[in-house]
């Protein structure tokens, strides 16, 4: 009798562990931008604790731009809960307008918008392919998912055949990646509140509530037309005021300089990191096939923010004085000078300034790109011939957004906007003018 009891017990003591490690999974995130986010079952909230994804906590979402705007610090992580949290949402209206999409399908899309950022390398866009040439973050991120569907038996098939676009239902893809996809949605509303700019925000829920499926592609209600105009003018806004600031793009470009210069040190033998083999492995010119990702995937998981900064620090005082002074201006943020124009610039004033440059710095020709660079940058904020947004009118047919909106069509908005820039020591500006005596 007693020993019964104690079976009992135990079984039942087993089964309640059992339980509530099963909803002690089914935990929520506190999110600034949208309140509490829900894990939605098991596999999510794995591929949330699995050390491939943890590593975004590591992984800035905006690169440099926390040196224009210094509440910039949000990270992949905070972007890829915020996509997934918007995923639901859309699922949840999709399917409240007679959109089927089951258990199965449901859980893929979390998955894939889970893990579309998955392969970003240290400071995002910022060093995207410099450490793995001719590798983008997206060719990163399928091979975290083909890991990650092994080590899970199979279970991210469908969430990868969504991410590749090989599922037939074309609108989960859309989803993911497209004109109005959760990515887009997630971090245009968290850049602006993370920088503090206001203006770039914009109204996710109207633009979700709005969304509809019309023939396996993603459409939005005519009476949503006016959320799209302030969608695109927000994204116009964040590139111009945000993504492509000046002071910003100058930082992440001597970042890039900083970390060429460390590369073509080490092929000299004059770059030695011990404590850092992983970083200086990466440093190294490699070529990568895409198909042959798998094997890097365990040291690419362990190369993130913290690893540049670390360099960085030390760099500061390398006997090279390049590496050494182009880490002191991010570290210090005594940036070089910057001109942005609408137009190229003037050949003769460019050369004015290289020749005013190489004086100053008393560097090689070769060595002054280091100091002295030019180039340019563009964005376009709707591009309807590479993948347009369609409209469903009243009348059940679909329709290009802009044949609906025409008054608000804008060369602002349906063209490539480019800007040149041009960055040199702000202290050439006091040089006395070259003579031909000199």
């Amino acid at each position: 009798m007693l020993l019964t009891l104690r079976l009992k017990l135990i079984f039942v003591c087993k089964s309640s562990a059992k339980h509530m490690s099963q909803t002690n999974k089914l935990k929520i995130f506190n999110d600034p931008i949208y309140g509490f986010i829900t894990i939605p079952d098991s596999i999510i909230f794995d591929l949330i604790e699995h050390p491939y994804f943890q590593r975004l906590r590591r992984i800035s979402q905006m690169g440099l731009s926390n040196l224009v705007y210094p509440g910039a610090h949000h990270t992949r992580f905070h972007h890829a809960l915020g996509c997934m949290h918007l995923m639901q949402k859309a699922i949840n209206v999709l399917r409240t307008k007679g959109i089927s999409i089951n258990h199965k399908e449901e859980q893929a899309l979390y998955i894939a918008i889970l893990l579309h950022d998955i392969g970003h390398g240290p400071f995002s866009h910022a060093l995207e392919g410099f450490f793995t040439p001719g590798i983008s973050h997206e060719d990163w991120s399928l091979a975290y998912m083909k890991k990650l569907n092994k080590e899970f038996d199979g279970k991210l098939d469908l969430a990868i055949q969504i991410f590749t676009k090989t599922h037939p239902r074309n609108f989960f893809h859309q989803l993911i990646s497209g004109q109005l996809d959760m990515d887009r949605l997630d971090y245009l509303k968290r850049d602006s509140f993370y920088t503090g700019v206001v203006e770039g925000s914009i109204n996710s829920d109207r633009l979700i509530a709005m969304l509809n499926v019309v023939d396996d592609d993603l459409v939005i209600d005519k009476k949503g037309i006016y959320s799209i105009e302030k969608f695109l003018l927000s994204r116009r806004f964040m590139y111009w005021q945000v993504y492509l600031h000046k002071t910003g793009l100058l930082a992440e470009k001597i970042l890039l300089k900083l970390l060429n210069r460390a590369r073509e040190l080490l092929k000299k033998g004059q770059l030695t990191l011990p404590q850092q083999a992983n970083l200086i492995d990466f440093l190294k010119d490699k070529t990568y096939q895409k198909e042959d990702l798998d094997k890097y995937v365990e040291a690419y998981t362990q190369l993130d923010d913290h690893d540049v900064w670390t360099a960085i620090k030390t760099w500061q005082d390398h006997p090279d004085k390049i590496l050494s002074e182009l880490s002191q201006m991010i570290l210090n943020r005594k940036l070089l000078r910057i001109e942005m124009s609408d137009k190229a610039f003037d050949t003769e004033y460019v050369a004015k300034i290289k020749q005013k440059t190489l004086d100053f710095k008393q560097v090689s020709e070769e060595e002054v790109s280091y100091f002295f660079f030019q180039g340019t940058a563009k964005n376009r904020a709707y591009n309807k011939e590479q993948e347009a947004i369609k409209v469903l009118l009243k009348n059940g047919q679909v329709t290009e957004w802009t044949n609906i909106d025409e008054q608000f069509t804008s060369v602002a908005l349906l063209q490539t906007q480019k800007k040149y820039y041009l960055c040199y020591p702000k202290r050439i500006l006091n040089m006395p003018e070259r003579t031909n005596a000199d």
